[in-house]
């Protein structure tokens, strides 16, 4: 097999995989259907864009069928912000969301008029296209830096990744216009393979995670508003502070069946229970470390206090959480 095969079929896998995720996504009926339309725009944005570098390639295109490909770049920034702003902002889906997709529309429209020739005039194009694909992306980081701490930390680490993804590819393509990358079907092996990681995360912490509840029939407004009860209830009574808090004791409280509450927590949270209230104690924690009259306490009296029935369980939980040991985080506190 020729080194120009083994490109094709690869960037080829890549794109088929991306079309099966888009299809997957639009058709889930689980979860935060909005957010899941959002991120299925994503992928298939990107999916136009590195389609039309792989058919230009191999094809003699015509501008406008170029065009149409770089269209993709202007679908992909505003649906990966209003994505972050869904998933880890909270907002609502709604009709005047729709304006920052007019960009995406009247490119896409006017495709067969706009020059696309290697002219100065299409360079322009070109770059504004990129550049707003850049203000978007300064976008979803704000919301990720603004967002990160009110949400699951897992939750907030898929969407930085995701970010992080769709940036690397800019930088690829800015990167190729300028001269410093001559291999320019790279973008789309470096897609290849960021869409396998992405199906690989999504489909292991969300979907996979989801999916032992099809049967049930909770959408997404009923789990949004039983969390909102359950934070309520940890926040005012701190009941994660029990160290023999149960799933059962929680859905008692809360009125609602034990399956009930943990599909609400993986369908808003994308983690279990457990996991859920050991946000709670180690945010708890870090208060903790961070006054004075526990600056000298031993570390087993703030795991007791926040609620684990052990040392052990707390500090792999803590550094989980902050990649840092209680003793190191107290330390670099003092420090500061």
């Amino acid at each position: 097999m020729s080194r120009e095969v083994l490109i094709l079929v690869l960037s080829s896998l890549g794109l088929c995989q991306a079309l099966f995720l888009c299809v997957y996504l639009f058709t889930l009926k689980i979860g935060e259907r909005s957010a899941n339309f959002l991120l299925a725009l994503v992928i298939l944005g990107l999916t136009i864009r590195i389609g039309k570098s792989v058919l230009n390639v191999y094809l003699d295109l015509e501008p406008w069928q170029r065009n149409l490909g770089l269209s993709g770049v202007l679908l992909t920034g505003p649906s990966l912000w209003l994505y972050g702003k869904v998933l880890l902002a909270g907002e609502k889906w709604n009709s005047k969301h729709l304006k920052h997709f007019f960009v995406f529309a009247l490119f896409a429209l006017f495709s067969g008029w706009i020059p696309n020739n290697g002219s100065l005039i299409g360079v322009v194009v070109y770059c504004s296209i990129f550049a707003h694909l850049a203000l978007y992306l300064f976008l979803s980081f704000r919301i990720f830096a603004n967002h990160q701490k009110q949400v699951h930390p897992q939750k907030a680490n898929w969407y930085r990744n995701l970010v992080v993804g769709v940036a690397f590819l800019w930088i690829y393509y800015m990167g190729h216009l300028s001269g410093i990358f001559s291999f320019y079907i790279g973008g789309a092996l470096s897609f290849s393979l960021l869409i396998y990681i992405f199906s690989f995360l999504f489909l292991q912490k969300h979907a996979f995670q989801l999916g032992k509840y099809n049967a049930s029939k909770l959408d997404s407004d009923a789990s949004e508003q039983i969390m909102k009860r359950l934070k309520a209830l940890f926040q005012q009574e701190e009941v994660y502070l029990e160290s023999t808090l149960t799933l059962e004791n929680v859905a008692k409280e809360l009125k609602v069946t034990p399956r009930i509450l943990s599909q609400a927590i993986n369908q808003t949270e994308q983690t279990n229970f457990s996991g859920f209230v050991n946000h709670y104690r180690i945010e708890k924690a870090k208060n903790l470390l961070q006054q004075p009259k526990y600056q000298k306490e031993k570390i087993a009296s703030v795991a007791f206090d926040c609620g684990f029935g052990n040392v052990t369980s707390f500090n792999l939980a803590f550094k989980a959480q902050t990649q840092k040991t209680p003793s190191q985080y107290r330390n670099a506190f003092l420090k500061a």
